[in-house]
């Protein structure tokens, strides 16, 4: 998997949040106006404890039946990318949020001119300063001049992790908010969901799986391979990288190598296609892509998906052609799709 730094305690961090209904920016809010803050709701509502009981293990600072304020580290006064952490809270089991050992506050501020959707990763460090767990927080539809407040918590489910002194923004990645990638929600109004998985890496090889649902109700054709446009950090175009048609120039095996054929998707099917790469560095400049620009066909509307291509020095991407996706399920249904 590209990013490396995500381990299985961030999956963990992520259940927790689902339930803590801290604020994030709705379209509604973006196009709202106002006074460009929005302030968080609760951390915990009542709801919170069905995802288990106390910590295992109980941070050193004192239960008081509410958060506890933590030092934040003195380098954690700039923002990366338009984000910074500003609180960083210990919990005990006295606080009334059941399984949460700790939380860290952040503010997105968009300086750009379009309304952006985030994904933030924010670190949780110890005193030595490594880190503790990274814990990756979505926060969307951010419109351009608005600052929007947003909550990441930590979990210690083994009783073993450090105590957590410090909190800091690991990295931030920004896409506008009509290529905003997503595998639930509303349908867009093209009528199919396009969004990339976490992949899988290994000995330098990595492999991304590109999928497309038609959440519409008629038939999504599609005959070929899917059209990428590499982008930077600021999104900009990536120059000097070639986009194979097919997988077999990267190495064998990684389903992507068959010819395409036309796939028709009834609403509710699915189709996939392989991104594959690897990351070799020999002489001259790596080249570090954390976007791209998809179109599932000619004229589809594109979509930004973050697969980060660390394409090291090798100056190719195999793209495999859309197959149809036989294990997709769908998620009203339940089960496969005939």
């Amino acid at each position: 998997m590209p990013r490396a730094s995500r381990t299985a305690p961030v999956v963990v961090g992520l259940l927790l949040l689902s339930a803590c209904g801290t604020q994030s920016a709705s379209r509604d809010d973006a196009a709202a106006g106002g006074d460009g803050r929005v302030g968080a709701d609760a951390l915990c509502p009542s709801e919170y404890t069905q995802y288990g009981g106390g910590p295992t293990a109980e941070p050193s600072v004192t239960p008081s039946g509410t958060r506890t304020p933590l030092p934040l580290p003195s380098t954690d006064g700039s923002a990366d990318g338009g984000v910074r952490v500003t609180a960083l809270y210990g919990w005990g089991k006295e606080s009334g949020c059941a399984g949460v050992d700790y939380s860290a506050e952040f503010e997105v501020a968009n300086k750009g001119t379009e309304a952006l959707t985030y994904t933030v990763t924010v670190g949780f460090l110890s005193a030595a300063g490594g880190a503790v767990d990274n814990v990756e927080r979505t926060v969307e539809a951010v419109g351009p001049g608005r600052t929007v407040k947003g909550t990441v918590v930590m979990a210690d489910t083994t009783g073993q992790a450090p105590e957590v002194t410090g909190a800091k923004v690991i990295e931030v990645r920004g896409v506008p908010v009509a290529e905003a990638s997503s595998a639930s929600g509303p349908c867009p109004a093209s009528g199919v969901r396009l969004y990339a998985d976490q992949g899988d890496a290994a000995m330098g090889l990595r492999v991304v799986g590109l999928h497309l649902v038609n959440c519409g109700t008629r038939p999504y054709r599609v005959d070929g391979h899917p059209e990428l446009e590499l982008l930077d950090e600021d999104r900009d175009t990536v120059d000097g990288v070639r986009i194979l048609e097919g997988t077999d120039e990267i190495g064998t095996g990684l389903g992507g190598d068959k010819g395409p054929q036309p796939v028709v998707l009834g609403p509710g099917e699915a189709a996939a296609a392989t991104l594959a790469w690897r990351n070799t560095t020999q002489a001259g400049d790596p080249v570090n892509a954390p976007y791209a620009r998809v179109w599932a066909k000619p004229g589809a509307d594109p979509v930004t998906v973050v697969p980060e291509f660390d394409l090291g020095t090798t100056g190719k991407l195999g793209v495999g052609p859309w197959e149809r996706d036989e294990t997709y399920r769908d998620p009203a249904a339940g089960t496969p799709r005939p």
